[in-house]
């Protein structure tokens, strides 16, 4: 019995032991894909499907008018400054659709650091952690959330580039391509993020 339990308690440690190396190696994998790209996130007023939808127009225009803000053939760094310059005009854009669909409420958008769940998108997903992100808040944005990449512009809907573009045009390595088009990505980002609460529950 003895011998049994000391199998089955080795096997859980060794278990253990390459989910937290696992998990240790993605978070320094996800760090620096975090330090690559600026997240998109817009948040609705409300549940209702009139908020939600307008969420959505709000998103397309703040996402159109991000691009043509950005300098050609722009670095991460150079699409920092920019965003951070024109929130004015940002915000503005997409108090606009607000307004175009009869609307009153505000709009504010702000370049700020928050957390992100795993998320699938067509043909690629991004693992959980947190991101830097163009935030924008509709009226008093108690509604459900929308979020994807603001730079490089991946966003479905009104995406100008793949990952494949991207990884061309040098905004991500080959190996971080891999990590977020890999077979079995999203399986393996959700174990890990599974991991990482568990771990939190032990601290």
């Amino acid at each position: 019995m003895d011998r049994k339990l000391k199998r089955w308690e080795l096997a859980l440690m060794l278990g253990l032991l390459v989910a937290v190396i696992g998990g240790s190696w993605l978070g320094r994998e996800q760090q620096a894909l975090a330090d690559s790209v600026i997240r998109f996130h817009v948040i609705a007023n409300s549940d209702s499907e009139a908020d939600q939808a307008l969420k959505l127009a709000v998103r397309d225009r703040v996402l159109v008018k991000a691009e043509e803000i950005y300098p050609e053939n722009a670095t991460l760094e150079q699409a920092r400054e920019a965003l951070e310059g024109q929130l004015g005009v940002l915000a503005a854009a997409g108090r606009a659709v607000v307004e175009e669909q009869g609307y009153d409420y505000p709009v504010t958008a702000q370049l700020t650091d928050c957390w992100f769940p795993t998320k699938e998108y067509e043909g690629f997903a991004l693992p959980a952690g947190n991101y830097t992100a163009l935030r924008v808040t509709i009226g008093e944005g108690k509604g459900q959330n929308w979020w994807c990449v603001a730079f490089p512009p991946l966003c479905l809907g009104a995406a100008s580039e793949t990952v494949e573009q991207a990884l061309e045009a040098g905004y991500f390595t080959p190996d971080q391509g891999a990590l977020v088009t890999g077979e079995g990505y999203v399986l393996k980002f959700k174990a890990l993020e599974l991991l990482g609460e568990l771990q939190g529950l032990f601290e």
